[in-house]
């Protein structure tokens, strides 16, 4: 009994591959499923190609979108803003004080240039405040900043 591999099981393998790729981190199945599809296509236009040359095809195409991946795209698609880093991207910038906290409510601080998306942030200080004050970030406190005077 003679098994001949078929554009579909290309077709199913690719996609098998690729819905393994939700269960891991790597981003690497994605692309051998890729290759798999690739071949499966290719199969559909060229029924007579051997399966030595499918696999061949394959494992050069997987390496490729691979390899095309990790150096080129991905890099690409690095976050370079400080999002999600918004303690270490605040602490020890330098703002100026526009309302003073009072009893119950907190204060307002203006940035020259807004940080992590604002300009203005509600602030805490254990120390009183002066209109206009310049005043140091120590620390993030929920959605308020913890600071000191300059």
């Amino acid at each position: 009994m003679e098994f001949d591999v078929l554009y579909w099981h290309w077709l199913v393998l690719g996609m098998g591959l690729m819905m393994v790729e939700i269960f891991l981190p790597s981003f690497t199945a994605l692309w051998f499923g890729l290759g798999a599809v690739l071949v499966g296509l290719l199969l559909l236009a060229v029924p007579q190609l051997s399966l030595s040359w499918q696999l061949l095809i394959w494992t050069f195409s997987s390496a490729a979108f691979t390899y095309l991946w990790f150096h080129y795209f991905k890099p690409m698609s690095i976050d370079r803003t400080m999002a999600g880093l918004s303690r270490e991207a605040i602490v020890g910038e330098v703002g100026m004080v526009i309302s003073l906290p009072q009893d119950s409510r907190r204060g307002r601080l203006r940035f020259s240039m807004p940080i992590l998306g604002s300009e203005e942030w509600d602030i805490i200080c254990e120390e009183p405040l002066v209109l206009g004050e310049r005043v140091v970030v120590q620390d993030v406190a929920g959605n308020a900043l913890l600071v000191r005077k300059q």
